[in-house]
């Protein structure tokens, strides 16, 4: 199966992302079907696990939506799993360097782009196992933008080749910018900054992502140029609509 995100970003589209810290391939397969264009398992931050993450996989791959993982860390063994998994993008926590941009994008190319080691246990169940380069070409790398360091180090991180986008953990980059760690944030300075980070990544040629909280808050980043947004988490979702009816029913 070709590579939606990638595919709609071809097609000029955002791409509305949906996030899992539920180990569940229930959860993965109700979530499947909201009209997610991709779907995150984040085993950095949530409570999930290489085996859950393709449960997760497992439960979502009969709905179309793109599966994608958030690391823990820039390092090769777990990515070169979660690839093997059947991951179609790799999104890495804290890197803040050219040099820390480089390795990632090793550790998700074969050779000769790279250093990933072959083994597409699942993965090559559903795709053409032996052809490395459409491996290549297939995987998104992206590097997530959370920390001043990160900003300083920006033209050079997404000037890496094979770095197909960039994501932006605003509660991490707000701690490095001394704020408080929060989302959605209308602040114009804030605001200047991802407007910063969105210029300097595209006109590389690099997309660019951000998690929000809500889906009025994704449109709007999407307005402001943004390539893809996520809502929330599945966790989180859950408990804001259990709290409203609940809400509702006490009066």
């Amino acid at each position: 199966m070709a590579n939606g995100v990638k595919a709609a970003w071809a097609a000029g589209k955002p791409v509305v992302n949906g996030w899992l810290a539920i180990p569940n391939g229930f959860t993965a397969e109700v979530m499947a079907q909201a009209g997610w264009d991709s779907l995150t398992v984040d085993i950095q931050h949530g409570v999930q696990d290489y085996m859950s993450m393709v449960t997760c996989f497992q439960g979502m791959q009969p709905h179309g939506v793109t599966p994608m993982v958030r690391v823990p860390w820039n390092e090769p063994g777990i990515i070169g799993k979660c690839l093997d998994g059947g991951a179609k993008g790799i999104i890495c926590p804290m890197v803040n360097t050219e040099s820390e941009a480089r390795a990632l994008v090793s550790y998700c190319r074969y050779p000769p782009k790279g250093a990933r080691s072959f083994g597409p246990i699942r993965s090559g169940i559903y795709g053409a196992a032996a052809d490395t380069n459409a491996a290549n070409d297939d995987v998104l790398v992206i590097p997530m933008i959370e920390t001043k360091t990160a900003l300083d180090n920006l033209e050079a991180i997404v000037a890496v080749p094979g770095v197909d986008a960039i994501y932006i953990g605003p509660s991490d980059l707000s701690l490095s910018l001394g704020m408080a760690p929060l989302q959605d944030r209308q602040e114009p300075e804030f605001l200047a900054v991802l407007d910063r980070i969105r210029n300097t990544a595209q006109a590389a040629g690099v997309k660019v992502g951000i998690h929000t909280m809500t889906g009025a808050y994704s449109k709007q980043m999407f307005e402001r140029g943004f390539n893809l947004a996520t809502i929330m988490n599945d966790s989180g979702l859950m408990l804001t609509a259990a709290r409203a009816q609940v809400a509702i029913a006490k009066g």
